[in-house]
């Protein structure tokens, strides 16, 4: 019930407060990120072997201490608890991903097509400046179904199997991917290992997260999309989930998209029509219906393992 009760304290913490907008602990760690990578990174032309080394040593020096610490601290009396809620906390970000799409949603509203760009370039790595809005409503949708997963169930699913030092491990190993994991002549070995750590901390997550947005919406055309669109998507992971909740909401999503000046045609997700405006809200509730699901069956667990303890 311990668990219990620390996810449902960070969850409305979170709700009240939202994310830090100073101070928040993945800056500090970003900044820690930078300087490892100055230490142990080897100009390209050291041999592929040595790049991913130096990689696999900078993931291991910059998360095995926190992850150490985090188990350490979770295990004190009194403060562990709190300690554990605001692990948890940090992890999540449903009312910043909200605020967001509500951002994109309300330029719509408003008419204000160049509002609406710059509101989805908060949320996207995309070029967003010669959008349309069809474009920058399926950015959108994009968006906050991967983000529901990568910003608050994976998370959720980490401290719910090992703890504060899941949850550290998770959002620690997310933030290393998202600084080291591309496929370029700086990072396409270095990155590996936090990149590939990603990927196996984000498998059962991601399919857990695409089995809720088809539980929670059109069931049937998001198993369909998820078992036939996910496997064409460049990653393993986001494929099921935007795959299960572009069928679930019954959205095109997909298709063409400018990163870092290069034009990429992305598979197609979905069915129906093309994404649009209205939909941007419709995903935002489909995640927020699936947070209400998650505290559901983790109070359910947590219930039934107490009773199978007094049995």
């Amino acid at each position: 019930m311990n668990t219990v009760l620390v996810v449902i304290c960070a969850v409305l913490l979170d709700r009240l407060l939202g994310e830090p907008r100073r101070l928040h602990p993945l800056v500090g760690f970003g900044w820690l990120a930078r300087r490892a990578e100055e230490i142990f990174y080897v100009a390209t032309h050291a041999s592929p072997f040595v790049r991913y080394m130096q990689g696999i040593a900078a993931v291991c020096a910059i998360l095995i201490p926190f992850v150490v610490l985090a188990l350490l601290l979770q295990q004190l009396p009194v403060y562990g608890p709190l300690f554990s809620v605001l692990v948890l906390y940090f992890a999540i970000a449903p009312r910043s991903l909200r605020e967001h799409a509500e951002r994109v949603s309300q330029a719509f509203s408003a008419n204000d097509l160049p509002a609406a760009r710059h509101a989805v370039s908060m949320m996207v790595s995309r070029d967003t400046s010669q959008l349309d809005e069809e474009a920058v409503a399926r950015a959108t949708v994009e968006s906050v179904l991967e983000n529901g997963n990568d910003a608050i169930f994976a998370a959720l699913f980490w401290f719910a199997v090992a703890g504060a030092p899941g949850a550290v491990l998770y959002r620690l190993c997310n933030t290393l991917d998202a600084m080291w994991g591309y496929r370029n002549e700086r990072y396409n070995y270095f990155g590996w290992a936090a990149a590939r750590l990603d990927d196996v901390l984000n498998f059962a997550p991601a399919r857990l997260t695409a089995l809720s947005y088809a539980l929670l919406g059109h069931t049937r055309s998001a198993l369909h999309c998820w078992r036939l669109q996910a496997p064409s998507w460049d990653s393993p992971n986001a494929g099921p989930v935007m795959a299960a909740g572009a069928g679930a909401l019954c959205v095109q999503l997909g298709g063409a998209a400018i990163y870092h000046g290069q034009l990429e045609q992305r598979p197609a997700l979905g069915c129906g029509m093309a994404a649009n405006a209205a939909d941007i809200m419709r995903a935002v509730r489909l995640v927020r219906h699936t947070l209400y699901l998650w505290l559901g069956v983790i109070a359910s667990g947590a219930l039934l393992m107490a009773e199978c303890q007094h049995a």
